[in-house]
């Protein structure tokens, strides 16, 4: 695959590069790709998403 926009992201979990992408825009490469990678699973995810959604309730965003 040739190098440049649109390929595949190293490092991030298979399937989760379009998450790594949006992230990325906001706060930077490396913290983004923490939170990418931290959801393997459909069950982290959903917990990451309540924990979300928790503190922008509390930011009342």
């Amino acid at each position: 695959m040739p190098k440049g926009k649109g390929g595949r992201v190293r490092g991030i979990v298979a399937g989760r590069g379009k998450v790594y992408e949006a992230l990325k825009a906001r706060m930077g490469k490396t913290r983004a790709a923490k939170i990418a990678n931290a959801g393997k699973t459909h069950g982290d995810r959903v917990r990451m998403a309540k924990k979300a959604a928790r503190i922008r309730k509390i930011r009342g965003e």
